[in-house]
């Protein structure tokens, strides 16, 4: 089983339908069995095609690009927060086959849609073999953020993911740095859950975002590790790759992709 996860920049990126087109191919070429992606905007003013999708909704438009490649894949979107006034932005999952169950959820602090601060998870639940397995897309805050701090919004999200008892990974830009002690990484890693990037067989130097971005203006401008997928199982990974970052394929985002092989 191979998974992705990407904070896609979407209809921020200059050349976006370009970049979305060949995030598609990618998709297809690799064929991933879940696609995890962050920062999933629509823009407000467009018409709304049915429940909360508008006609630019970005994972909405990836799903058709991908069926004119000849690949059916199906997705699950949820409304986070407007951003900068002019965007629905959320979190989406594409994925094959058919769902047990599929479900958004407020975590943290704010359930104010009108708060840019405010967060979800969306999560699928499917079967993989004989398996039922839980995959969830998270675009968590920031470390003690006294606005809707990180360790509150994890708290939820862990008793969540292990009430339900299936095994589950958890994908998705987390905004704490792997390779900043005492912060929100090793608060992650002391809830019983594994970085698959440490298990993995054949790895890369993990860096997923260069420098400076939106959320981190004045925090930290040395290269990063804040994109993730962590899960509870117990399966080998046999690789984890950062992808869409100039070496491997080309840069689509102000992120870097993570994928694994399972």
């Amino acid at each position: 089983m191979k998974l992705l996860t990407l904070n896609c920049h979407s209809w921020q990126e200059k050349d976006q339908l370009e970049k979305m087109k060949y995030l598609a191919k990618v998709i297809f070429e690799e064929n991933y069995e879940v696609v995890a992606l962050q920062e999933v905007n629509q823009l407000i003013e467009d018409k709304i095609l049915y429940d909360d999708i508008r006609e630019g909704n970005f994972i909405d438009i990836l799903c058709k690009e991908l069926k004119k490649l000849g690949v059916e894949y199906s997705y699950r979107w949820d409304y986070h927060h407007v951003g900068y006034d002019v965007f629905h932005e959320g979190t989406g999952i594409l994925f094959k086959g058919e769902l047990k169950e599929s479900l958004g959820k407020f975590i943290g602090k704010t359930k104010d849609t009108n708060f840019w601060k405010t967060r979800k998870f969306t999560m699928i639940s499917k079967l993989v073999g004989d398996v039922v397995i839980d995959f969830y897309s998270c675009h968590m805050g920031w470390w003690k953020d006294s606005d809707n701090p990180f360790e509150e919004q994890l708290d939820e999200l862990i008793e969540f993911a292990n009430k339900r008892g299936n095994i589950y990974f958890l994908m998705g830009d987390f905004n704490n740095d792997a390779n900043i002690r005492g912060e929100g990484y090793d608060y992650l890693l002391t809830k019983g859950v594994k970085d698959t990037y440490l298990e993995a067989v054949k790895k890369d130097d993990g860096i997923t975002v260069p420098g400076v971005i939106a959320g981190w203006e004045g925090k930290c401008s040395n290269p990063k590790r804040i994109d993730f997928i962590f899960t509870n199982s117990e399966s080998e990974i046999k690789s984890s790759e950062v992808i869409f970052n100039g070496k491997n394929k080309e840069i689509i985002s102000d992120h870097f992709g993570v994928a694994i092989e399972i």
